[in-house]
């Protein structure tokens, strides 16, 4: 019966052309709108990592002075060195990594190539089993290492591919900083999306491609990018050397991440930052009353916005544009069926029932459906070029996924099917003996 209705839809196309072109543009501009924009919502509001996302937690304490404090606003998005690298050696979590953003020059030893910079992460040693980086070749370095400031790296495949042509270069040196690092592991391509373990930088760029213990990228001092807040401005030019990147600098610019593979493990670690803060706000160094908070991934990707105010607006405006089409999609099938009433009023006298008609005039509407999809797509395709001509960070990862492509023919089949409902219906009601009088 479905062959036989959807192939009378096929002839229905043929006896109607400019109607029925009407309707497949209607639903396909509103589709080919929706799913660009959804499908760049989907990108930016996406699981980064699906797998321990619920045991990856991002705690926040309030270390500052009672100066401007405001009861109930928000700790301090990272952690000052003192407690980071406190709370690395207590090793509450099942895993732990302290990390930062930085920049690091390279200086290959290849012919004709001059140094370079690189963007690099200063992290320690559970950073990669954390969050599941992929290695090529090699592994990650030890927390032994980490703990005597060797100088070992992580590289990118992307900088093994400009350095060593792709070959294993584990055990191999590269100059970092006019240093010499012994390479330890590379990394096969991983981007995860958003770059959730530093909200503080480029939250959509690439991978890093240069990975150092943070020890040791202390011990050489070397560059620092990302966002740093201070306070207590007596204290700032503390006798420390390394200034406001010390171990007692009044500074938060270091991102903290602890696994916890139970609920169970989160609640006690979530009591353990509470203790945190209270010891030491009884040694002296924090001032306000305990503010502590321990997110997952996604909690903490929402707590930053990580969606931008723009994208969800574009994406209602499209689903609201895709409305208008629709509404436009029934006014033209209203008025394909009814100009059809004399050919329903036959089938209903030769033995058809409502059904059966409502039947025939939902699968006619869903094939429209399906024709608007497959133009929608090709436009989908058109607007997310659009995308990645925009000079936004996230601009580059406006690709259309399966899963996305199957988005687009199921939404536009049942937008259609919806679409239909009250054509099909004021078709059913088409009286037989009034229509064969008619005719």
């Amino acid at each position: 019966m479905f062959g036989y209705y959807f192939n009378l839809a096929l002839r229905s196309f043929k006896r109607n052309k400019v109607l029925t072109a009407l309707m497949v543009l209607a639903i396909a501009l509103g589709i080919g709108a929706s799913m660009t924009t959804l499908t760049v919502f989907y990108i930016l509001s996406g699981d980064p990592i699906p797998t321990k996302s619920a045991q990856l937690f991002y705690p926040q304490m309030d270390p500052e002075t009672r100066r401007g404090y405001v009861p109930g606003q928000d700790p301090q998005f990272q952690m000052t060195r003192f407690d980071a690298e406190n709370m690395l050696r207590q090793k509450r979590g099942d895993r732990q990594a302290v990390m930062s953003g930085g920049a690091i020059s390279v200086t290959p030893d290849i012919a004709g190539m001059t140094p370079f910079r690189v963007g690099a992460r200063y992290t320690s040693a559970d950073f990669f089993p954390m969050f599941e980086a992929p290695f090529k070749y090699g592994t990650a370095w030890t927390a032994t290492e980490d703990a005597k400031r060797d100088r070992v790296a992580v590289i990118s495949k992307k900088l093994n591919d400009k350095l060593f042509d792709g070959g294993n270069s584990v055990g191999k040196t590269v100059q970092l900083q006019n240093t010499a690092f012994r390479i330890v592991g590379v990394l096969e391509d991983w981007r995860p999306t958003p770059r959730f373990y530093d909200m503080s930088s480029d939250r959509y760029g690439e991978l890093e491609q240069v990975f150092v213990p943070f020890s040791t990228s202390r011990d050489l001092k070397l560059i620092v990018n990302g966002n740093m807040s201070c306070w207590d401005d007596d204290k700032e030019s503390d006798d420390d050397p390394e200034g406001q990147y010390g171990v007692n600098a009044p500074c938060a610019w270091l991102q903290y991440w602890v696994e916890l593979d139970t609920p169970a493990k989160a609640e006690a670690y979530r009591q353990y930052l509470s203790n945190y803060s209270d010891e030491q706000r009884a040694a002296g160094r924090f001032q306000r009353p305990t503010n502590v908070r321990l997110s997952n991934v996604m909690e903490w990707l929402d707590i930053n916005k990580v969606v931008p105010s723009d994208v969800r607006l574009q994406t209602w405006l499209a689903f609201g544009f895709l409305l208008v089409c629709l509404i436009n999609t029934v006014g033209l099938l209203l008025a394909k069926f009814l100009r059809r009433s004399g050919e329903i009023g036959v089938r209903r006298a030769l033995g058809a029932s409502r059904r059966e008609i409502f039947v025939q005039c939902l699968i006619e509407a869903g094939t429209v459906g399906l024709a608007g999809g497959v133009l929608g797509l090709g436009l989908a395709l058109l607007g997310l070029w659009a995308v990645r001509q925009q000079p936004a960070d996230y601009a580059d990862l406006a690709h259309l996924n399966p899963s996305m492509l199957l988005t687009t023919f199921a939404l536009s089949i049942v937008a259609s099917l919806i679409a239909g409902l009250l054509p099909a219906w004021r078709a059913m009601q088409v009286a037989p003996a009034i229509q064969l009088k008619s005719q």
